[in-house]
């Protein structure tokens, strides 16, 4: 369980609290536990967490609270909320506050594990390069080749499928691998946030700037900086990511000094941005800013020499004891999974194993695969009757707001966004859920 994602999991309810711990554990990330948002505090004092978990409604401090204390601290931290009440307009006001997400109790652990699974730092960051893969040796050998120009990358490819990795390795081969190498998650950062992250801020710059500080481009000066999943940036962001890729100087906010910069950029990204680019959600100009040399990220399923070497390698970052290994029915299940979570979901599976198996022998039934997980653990929270529509199903009523908001406005985004009072990167996020639930949406959405 070294390097596992470590949870803290704030809540008030003992019972629910170690519901939501077992099932934390045994999709493989670290839980800890605070019953309050001061305990959760004081932990943080005194330990480093990747992601938060916390209910809303506490004594001593309530879920809103410490959102608020995170977001001073941490403003990068990925934050969920979880609530049994309230309406679509407290869950907003909450993301609007810097919530990542919420959960509606009661609800299936698969959608907590998935949820984690999105918000965990990329599991890329830590991996060595592996291309044992006809397709990877390629696309490395093409990475070393224009590795050492200062021109801007963008890496298209899934989610999970190694877009970091690739970036890490462009990095190393370049003339500035001695230099610093930072990477930014634009989809994982409220949006109110992710300006004064990566332009920095001087003090008194906006509430709770208490003291100056650079943002990402200054600290990655002479380096390499990261821009993870760009398309998720909000528009007004990417004029002033455009500006500062042209005139190569930033200016950080509530400044007047103008910072001179020497930073190769690369950006990646899992959608189309052509097609972002013609439906209005991404900036033309700066799409051929970035897109001057593009690389596409295979899939795993496409590189399947790469799917053994990759479990090997997990299985060495994960297993208590050296000498533990994949039996053949186990390296036949690895194989023939189509692996649509990619690395991500491959690690995960990994870990799992490693922990319900009882030997150094790992075989096919220690595998327990992303889509066997549903019907192994029963739902988080007391189940709760019916109620009537206003008060019923938060994620229910806040799909049928945004579809009839989608209709009332012929499916424009713009318009839709600013109906339900939230940012048109919140309202992708949202589409981006209602789309994998397989729910029809008006094409220019």
């Amino acid at each position: 369980m070294n390097q596992a994602t470590r949870v803290l999991i704030v809540e008030d309810d003992d019972t629910l609290r170690d519901a939501l711990c077992d099932t934390i554990e045994f999709g493989g990330y670290r839980a800890v536990a605070a019953g309050n948002g001061r305990e959760a505090l004081s932990r943080m004092d005194t330990e480093s967490f990747d992601m938060i978990i916390s209910d809303v409604q506490m004594d001593e401090m309530d879920g809103h609270g410490l959102l608020r204390e995170v977001r001073n601290r941490k403003p990068e931290m990925p934050f969920v909320m979880i609530t049994a009440h309230g309406s679509v307009r407290d869950a907003v006001s909450a993301m609007r506050d810097g919530a990542t997400d919420y959960l509606l109790k009661p609800f299936e652990a698969q959608v907590l594990l998935d949820m984690v699974a999105r918000m965990q730092p990329p599991v890329e960051a830590g991996l060595p390069i592996i291309a044992e893969d006809p397709a990877s040796q390629q696309l490395c050998a093409l990475a070393r080749r224009l590795a050492p120009s200062d021109a801007t990358v963008l890496i298209s490819g899934e989610s999970g499928s190694g877009k970091e990795v690739l970036a890490r390795y462009i990095h190393g081969e370049s003339n500035r691998a001695d230099k610093p190498f930072l990477a930014v998650n634009c989809a994982a950062i409220p949006e109110n946030m992710l300006e004064s992250m990566l332009f920095g801020y001087e003090k008194g710059a906006y509430t709770g700037a208490y003291q100056s500080r650079p943002g990402k481009f200054e600290q990655a000066n002479g380096g390499t900086l990261l821009l993870d999943e760009i398309s998720e940036m909000d528009l007004g962001l990417q004029a002033k990511l455009l500006r500062v890729l042209q005139e190569r100087e930033v200016e950080r906010l509530g400044g007047n000094k103008l910072i001179p910069l020497d930073v190769r950029v690369i950006a990646t990204t899992n959608r189309l941005l052509e097609d972002e680019v013609r439906e209005g959600n991404f900036r033309e100009d700066l799409y051929y800013r970035l897109n001057v040399l593009p690389l596409n990220a295979p899939p795993l399923r496409q590189r399947p020499g790469d799917i053994l070497p990759l479990a090997r390698l997990f299985l060495d970052r994960y297993a208590p004891r050296p000498g533990s290994h994949f039996d053949t029915s186990a390296e036949a299940a690895l194989q023939q999974h189509l692996w649509r979570g990619n690395v991500r979901e491959l690690e995960n599976c990994v870990q799992r194993a490693v922990i319900l198996s009882r030997g150094d022998v790992l075989g096919a039934q220690d595998l327990i695969l992303t889509d066997q997980l549903g019907s192994s653990i029963e739902p988080l929270g007391p189940v709760v009757p019916e109620r009537p529509a206003l008060e019923g199903d938060l994620k229910l009523r806040e799909q049928e707001l945004i579809l009839q908001a989608l209709d009332s406005t012929g499916g424009s985004r713009k318009e839709t966004a600013e109906r339900l009072g939230i940012s048109p990167r919140t309202l992708r996020y949202k589409l981006a859920r209602l789309r994998e639930q397989g729910i029809s949406l008006p094409m220019s959405a």
